[in-house]
């Protein structure tokens, strides 16, 4: 499998730990580089902040039309059901190259946060969550999750203590709220400790939950 473009930034010379940042459906690595400063970290965290391209692939529920994703979704309308789970998988082992890849620079998994927003958060909960080893925390937008029955408690062992950040828009068309409702409880079902919040916007993210994600990403790589 060849290796994703990413962008990159670095917050500090000689990062000690590593955000991998997945994007949604339709846009690019690109889309989330902005809010690296209004995440508030301290100044002595030095932090890589990753952000890689999902490949292009035709999405069935817009009639095929050729865009970043992270797998193909069939409708919108049953955004968690009939799941592409080959496509899932694939998107897993893309990310678990990227963190192998961190690893070879001498960032540990421990010291690795996954993140994503939307379908990039599905991957983000679903890699994060079975990947053989712990993680230091996953940040799941606006999100929901696409192949529950990869989330078992035999697949999940290595991340079930590993921290969770889940937050959602209220009032979010696309990503129903019930959905990331669903995630959030099946996921505590498992035993993982999920911290939910929501704010009062559609599918975006807003500057107190930018915030609180830096609040998060300062607390658990500490």
């Amino acid at each position: 499998m060849s290796t994703l473009a990413c962008v990159t930034v670095e917050t500090a010379p000689n990062p000690s730990a590593s955000v991998i940042w997945l994007h949604g459906l339709g846009a690019d690595g690109n889309d989330f580089v902005s809010i690296v400063p209004e995440l508030g970290l301290p100044s002595d965290l030095a932090v890589r902040f990753i952000f890689p391209h999902a490949p292009m692939m035709p999405i069935t529920c817009n009639n095929g039309y050729v865009m970043r994703a992270w797998y193909d979704i069939v409708h919108f309308d049953q955004i968690s059901r009939q799941a592409d789970i080959a496509g899932v998988e694939q998107s897993v082992a893309a990310i678990r190259a990227l963190i192998a890849a961190e690893n070879a620079k001498g960032i540990p998994s421990h010291r690795i946060i996954l993140a994503g927003f939307s379908q990039g958060g599905a991957i983000a909960y679903t890699a994060g969550l079975t990947h053989p080893e712990a993680l230091a925390g996953i940040v799941a937008l606006s999100t929901y999750l696409p192949a529950e029955s990869l989330l078992t408690p035999a697949t999940i062992a290595a991340n079930q203590n590993t921290p969770v950040l889940a937050a959602h828009g209220s009032h979010d068309p696309v990503v129903g709220i019930s959905l990331g409702e669903k995630a959030k409880q099946f996921v505590a079902d498992l035993g993982v400790n999920v911290q939910w919040q929501t704010y009062p916007i559609q599918h975006s993210v807003c500057l107190p939950e930018i915030q609180l994600i830096g609040q998060f990403l300062t607390k658990s790589l500490a």
